[in-house]
């Protein structure tokens, strides 16, 4: 089964994580299928870069995307978008819908200290 999960990368206490396509039995930062996108926790407010198509080709062929990817494709609409696909409605609609807002989101590029505890 092919799951769609996040894979650590970054720094020790800085981490940034790839969006990938991966089989369930692989380990986190193991083998993985296809890279989706990027998401960086560290910005203001988070960084979340994804090839929508690509997911929702992956979606539609049974991958099941991981608890913590579904919260993060919530919060960019993108399991909305999915739904509405599913529903019939054109694809090129919805990509262009999905880039309008992915440029009216403004990020700060710059990442925030670690929290000192």
């Amino acid at each position: 089964m092919v799951r769609i999960r996040l894979r650590r990368v970054g720094l020790k206490g800085q981490p940034s994580y790839r969006i990938v396509a991966a089989e369930k039995e692989s380990p986190r930062d193991g083998r993985f299928l296809e890279i989706l996108g990027f998401y960086n926790p560290r910005t203001q407010p988070h960084t979340l870069n994804v090839k929508e198509d690509r997911i929702f080709e992956w979606l539609k062929n049974g991958a099941q995307p991981s608890e913590s990817v579904v919260k993060l494709f919530n919060s960019v609409g993108l399991m909305d978008r999915f739904a509405r696909l599913k529903a019939g409605e054109p694809a090129e609609a919805l990509q262009a819908e999905a880039a309008d807002y992915y440029a009216k989101r403004q990020v700060n590029p710059k990442t925030r200290a670690a929290e000192s505890h």
